[in-house]
């Protein structure tokens, strides 16, 4: 696989990180995660399910063989990060695809992070219990 060409995409969300790429002139059917088969980095139906997704809504699931790298964050932002880096591939594989993946949500990235500890507070928001003697 080291002659073929490859279309790369990266994803953030939180605190994960992802980098995907994506082979043409495979199989079609290899999709690893961190030197893992997907399935076996992923336990939950759900997230290989929504990984997937962006092939989906494009047609071009069994054209690409997908090799990820990701890191930091937990199972959910690293779902959502590698979600937003295959769809940022499939544009520059091809601009077509770029309406189908807007439509969907795909080319979005999520702001939301974690909210800084405040002075006074326990937490982000959390206030010590008010004791009136």
């Amino acid at each position: 696989m080291a002659d073929t060409q490859y279309y790369e995409g990266l994803g953030r969300r939180k605190e994960a990180t992802a980098r995907v790429r994506l082979h043409t002139g495979g199989t079609g059917n290899k999709f690893v995660v961190n030197d893992k088969p997907m399935t076996d980095y992923f336990s939950r139906e759900l997230d290989r399910v929504m990984l997937v997704k962006p092939l989906e809504v494009t047609g071009t699931n069994g054209r690409f063989d997908i090799t990820v790298k990701v890191n930091g964050g937990g199972v959910t932002g690293q779902t959502d990060a590698i979600k937003l880096a295959i769809a940022r591939a499939l544009l520059k594989a091809d601009p077509e695809y770029r309406k189908k993946l807007r439509e969907n949500g795909f080319l979005s990235r999520d702001p939301r992070a974690k909210e800084r500890k405040k002075p006074g507070l326990k937490r982000a928001r959390k206030a010590p219990q008010y004791t009136k003697r």
